[in-house]
């Protein structure tokens, strides 16, 4: 691992803070921000997925959409959340040394008051529900890893599906995770499911090794739902 340090590290060194700012990621917040999630791609239906046929329009497609959400969740967030949403960010804490890049997830909720502390989203397009592989190597080498959300307990996939039902999709990730995929009780009418893992933690780092997931599933035309 590194021995330099970033600005954010210089700034914010203290593990005693971070353990006191992560507790703003209590279930109400994460609930709060998931919904912003779900606003938002009402919104991304209504603007764009309404009006095409993805299956024509696939070309890049996941960084095509995940583009296409953020400026959206940012449009349905109020100014007084202690947070703001980010394309893209890196996540410094566990990046590699130089050359190595810093870990990139798709999209992040960070704390104005330490931004160093994150809670990320990455996103996976999915051809047909049966196709979930690259979206469990995901979980499995970026947040089961601690790669991705190493101050926080949770952290989110979004899943772009192109063809397919939901409730198949998510039957197809459990059997791959092996692990049992939950409703998430604040959006029953979503498909919004939940995981709980244990992380393998780094030698040397106080990471929480309790991880839940949250599982979204986009479907991109209404012939998915």
């Amino acid at each position: 691992m590194r021995s330099r340090r970033t600005i954010g590290e210089a700034r914010w060194p203290g593990l005693a803070e971070f353990v006191t700012l992560a507790k703003a990621w209590q279930t109400d917040a994460i609930t709060q921000l998931l919904g912003f999630v779900w606003r938002a791609y009402d919104l991304l239906c209504e603007r764009v997925l309404s009006q095409i046929d993805c299956a024509q329009a696939d070309l890049d497609l996941e960084r095509n959409i995940t583009q296409l959400l953020e400026p959206l969740i940012r449009e349905v967030m109020p100014g007084c959340v202690p947070y703001y949403v980010q394309h893209a960010p890196h996540e410094f804490e566990t990046a590699l040394e130089a050359p190595a890049q810093p870990p990139l997830p798709d999209i992040g909720f960070v704390m104005r008051a330490n931004p160093r502390i994150m809670w990320p989203l990455e996103a996976k397009a999915i051809r047909t529900d049966k196709a979930v592989s690259a979206y469990v190597k995901e979980i499995q080498e970026n947040f089961l890893t601690c790669r991705y959300a190493p101050f926080s307990k949770e952290g989110g996939m979004l899943a772009y599906l192109v063809a397919g039902d939901p409730s198949t999709a998510f039957e197809n990730i459990a059997a791959r995770l092996a692990s049992k995929l939950e409703d998430h009780p604040r959006f029953p009418e979503r498909n919004h499911k939940t995981s709980k893992h244990q992380r393998s933690v780094p030698a040397g780092k106080r990471y929480a090794r309790g991880f839940q997931c949250h599982h979204m599933i986009f479907p991109l035309s209404d012939s998915t739902e």
